[in-house]
């Protein structure tokens, strides 16, 4: 794989700001480099094993089996008058929730998506989907497998999600603005990987390396989302029915040394 070290760039943005259309120029299999340090990588397609279940869990996720919340920004009108197709966008978490007092839930939980029935196919497909991602890290940068690895022997057993994250997400039609996941355990990795089917866009942005890193379908990344700033930029579908899903895998600060 080819080696990428990253650059400090400089930039204006700011946390919270909508990311605009910019085209990826990363598009190869590659390992990032900071400070002489692996810290990710970047594979534009998954092994096969991977790819089957990463197709078994959008396909499941975007069936009626499987409850979402619905994540809107703005409205058709708010969308139009920018030029873009109002899409849908959803979300389904799994795995490990933190305290969230203002809620009145002191305490950590389970995601309720695995009590129900209808959803178990999902939930086991995502779930060997980590374990898949996580030997996938182990053969392509052995480093961070290692360093997660006993990170996570701080994290109890039941609140795990595989054996290296506590948490997943799947975003589907989700262009985040910029932000920084500053819950997440600090020398941890997330995972990407993103499913698609005709539509544009969608590609992961670091303005603080000018890296901006192409989505492309069944393609995983790996990536310290805590360590920059980074958002997704806007997508767009170019048929009836396009959609990009994001199945991504984290590790959540809140459950070191439960």
């Amino acid at each position: 794989m080819k080696i990428i070290n990253l650059q400090e760039y400089q930039h204006s943005v700011k946390i919270g700001q909508e990311c605009p259309a910019i085209e990826p120029n990363i598009i190869d299999d590659c390992i990032f480099y900071a400070d002489g340090e692996p810290i990710g990588f970047f594979m534009r397609q998954l092994p096969e094993k991977a790819s089957k279940l990463a197709d078994l869990a959008d396909k499941e996720f975007r069936s009626k089996d499987v409850p979402k919340s619905t994540n809107n920004r703005g409205t058709q009108e708010m969308a139009e008058a920018k030029g873009l197709e109002w899409v849908r966008q959803y979300s389904v978490i799994l795995g490990s929730t933190p305290p969230k007092p203002h809620m009145k839930r002191p305490y950590p939980s389970r995601s309720r998506v695995h009590q129900v029935a209808s959803a178990r196919t999902f939930v086991k497909a995502m779930l060997l989907l980590a374990k898949e991602s996580e030997q996938i890290i182990k053969e392509v940068t052995p480093n961070i497998y290692a360093e997660q690895f006993e990170l996570f022997k701080r994290v109890p057993k039941e609140w795990r999600f595989a054996n290296l994250f506590t948490s997943s997400i799947s975003n589907f039609n989700i262009s985040a603005p910029y932000h920084r996941d500053t819950a997440n355990i600090k020398g941890a990795v997330n995972v990407i990987i993103t499913k698609r089917k005709n539509s544009k866009g969608g590609n992961l942005h670091i303005p603080d390396h000018g890296a901006t890193i192409d989505q492309c379908d069944n393609s995983i990344l790996v990536y310290p989302a805590w360590r920059n700033v980074h958002g997704v930029t806007p997508i767009e579908p170019t048929y009836e029915n396009g959609y990009r899903n994001s199945l991504i895998f984290y590790s959540l600060n809140a459950f070191l040394d439960l």
